[in-house]
């Protein structure tokens, strides 16, 4: 169901009983669970998350100030669903896929109303389509019949929806048409468009999910290096306030080598998101000089934004992640921040009187988490190719506690943990990633990558780093109680050579030009540059010659 369907278009068979926020009862409502309605006299949408007999109790994904009892509820009988077509990329939606920019257009100014609504993709708008097969050909769901130039970086392909029964192509036609119109038609009946809707609580279907070989290479040397991420793969940015999640997610939107990337800002700040949306337009792609916005989608759903909508964004982002890897793509989505999804599950859910589990988070806080965790992974797809979803969710655990729950819960489901810490941060040491703390569970599976395309001893001189500085954390302990000068000339030297490693190789500045992408080969050759100081450094100490001269 298009989000931009006319309100007269369904039946009203439904009257509002109470209010409460977000979380609105209606009765006499004919509904399912997940169908999408429009609520009151200015219709505005909402969601069936619970029936109990003759009352329905909906979620509301804009503010309900002023909607009160005997207002009537309208249902489509519909889940929500996300428009899928050419279009979303260099496009800015807010969390149930209403465009933003189309939105201020239609309104002439910056601040939403209510009830107003537009479809997701332009359905005006012709693109130029290329057929990729013939007529007599026979395609099955997933298949790939055409070809749109979606922007200058992204060729969006035309599949056939995953529904499908699929057929042999009695017509297809080449030329300019909308989304709409028909480009290619089957022996079994079904009719081809350029666009798709799919439901975003139901992860379009793929083959079976592969062992991912390949890194997701970011430019930030202390991911790609110490805590790599599988293309494919999960990860968890947890950190408090100030400790640079943001900045961190933004630098893998804007430098790792993903095709596509989708970044949810999930109730986070408005001024963080205004610089991602300035920011994005502006940058140039590391890979290949167009537009960096030319293979992003932005979804701003920012904290001042109704609480219904932020828990529908994450799901709304995922689908339109797996809507691309069906093509073929590696997408990077970035979540910013999964907290404050959990904690708008928690609003809900307490409006909504359920038991509540640790810290008044719903007791199924887990199984959501997991259920979005689990649509990442390098797939085989329906059509024979391969694609990935790589997931990296921000973390805030209020006051920086690795204990609470979203955090304890994300740790067991994500195999990368990059863990932020404050005290870093505060001694401008960015990004301000524990190295004692963070871990990756792919490092054996993608050690042959490195090897083959960057080092053949890429994996032992990472190891020695971390023997490194391991030693120097063990050091700091006899440093705090003795001083540096008491210890022993070559633990002096291990000392230094860890510094170099911290201040000149894990340290980076995503504010400076030079620095702020670092490819494999650099990262592998500062770090062999630091090993071959301390290799000759250590030949000079065993020679007789002073640490302080070294």
């Amino acid at each position: 169901m298009s989000q931009a369907e006319d309100i007269e278009s369904v039946d009203e068979d439904g009257v509002i009983e109470s209010v409460s926020g977000p979380v609105v009862t209606a009765t006499d409502l004919d509904a399912r669970m997940n169908d999408v309605v429009y609520v009151g006299d200015e219709g505005l949408m909402g969601e069936v998350i619970e029936i109990e007999g003759n009352l329905t109790t909906i979620q509301v994904y804009e503010e309900t100030s002023g909607v009160g009892p005997g207002e009537p509820v309208q249902n489509t009988g519909e889940p929500l669903s996300v428009d899928l077509g050419p279009g979303m990329l260099d496009s800015i939606y807010d969390g149930v896929q209403r465009p933003l920019d189309v939105l201020e257009e239609k309104m002439g100014t910056a601040f939403l109303d209510r009830g107003v609504d537009a479809p997701g993709i332009d359905l005006e708008k012709q693109w130029e389509f290329t057929p990729e097969v013939e007529t007599g050909d026979t395609v099955e769901p997933g298949d790939i019949v055409g070809v749109v130039e979606e922007t200058v970086t992204i060729d969006h392909k035309v599949m056939v929806p995953p529904d499908y029964e699929g057929g042999e192509v009695t017509a297809i036609e080449s030329g300019e048409f909308t989304v709409e119109e028909t480009v290619v038609e089957l022996s079994s009946g079904e009719e081809i468009q350029m666009h798709q809707e799919w439901p975003v609580r139901e992860a379009r279907p793929a083959g079976d999910k592969e062992t991912p070989t390949e890194p997701l290479v970011t430019g930030q040397r202390v991911q790609d290096g110490l805590f790599p991420l599988a293309k494919g793969g999960t990860a968890a940015i947890p950190g408090p306030f100030g400790s640079g999640k943001t900045v961190t997610q933004q630098q893998l939107a804007k430098w790792s080598d993903a095709d596509i990337v989708v970044y949810i800002g999930c109730g986070e700040r408005g001024n963080e998101m205004t610089e991602v949306i300035e920011d994005f337009p502006e940058l140039p792609d590391p890979q290949t000089g167009n537009p960096l916005m030319a293979r992003t989608c932005l979804i701003a759903n920012t904290s001042n934004m109704p609480v219904a909508a932020r828990e529908s964004c994450i799901y709304t982002g995922i689908t339109i992640a797996e809507y691309y890897r069906d093509m073929g793509y590696d997408v990077a989505l970035m979540a910013d921040s999964t907290s404050r999804w959990a904690e708008a599950m928690r609003e809900i859910s307490s409006r909504l009187e359920e038991m509540p589990g640790e810290e008044g988070y719903p007791a199924y806080l887990a199984a959501a988490l997991s259920e979005f965790y689990e649509r990442a992974g390098k797939f085989q797809l329906m059509n024979g190719g391969e694609g990935s979803i790589s997931v990296v969710g921000a973390v805030s655990p209020p006051g920086g506690d690795f204990s609470e729950p979203v955090t304890q819960n994300t740790l067991r489901i994500v195999k990368t943990f990059w863990a932020l810490d404050a005290d870093l941060a505060e001694r401008r040491h960015f990004p301000s990633i524990n190295w004692n703390e963070s871990y990756s569970l792919y490092k054996d599976q993608l050690d042959p990558w490195w090897e083959s395309n960057v080092a053949g001893d890429w994996s032992d001189t990472r190891q020695w780093a971390v023997d490194v500085l391991d030693e120097e954390d063990e050091l700091q302990e006899i440093v705090q109680l003795v001083g540096k000068d008491a210890l022993p000339e070559d633990q002096q030297l291990t000392m230094e050579v860890a510094r170099y490693i911290r201040e000149a190789w894990l340290q980076q500045n995503a504010l400076h030009d030079v620095d702020t992408y670092c490819e494999p080969e650099k990262t592998y050759r500062m770090l062999e540059a630091i090993k071959t100081f301390n290799d000759e450094a250590f030949e000079a100490l065993e020679a007789g010659v002073p640490v302080e001269e070294i």
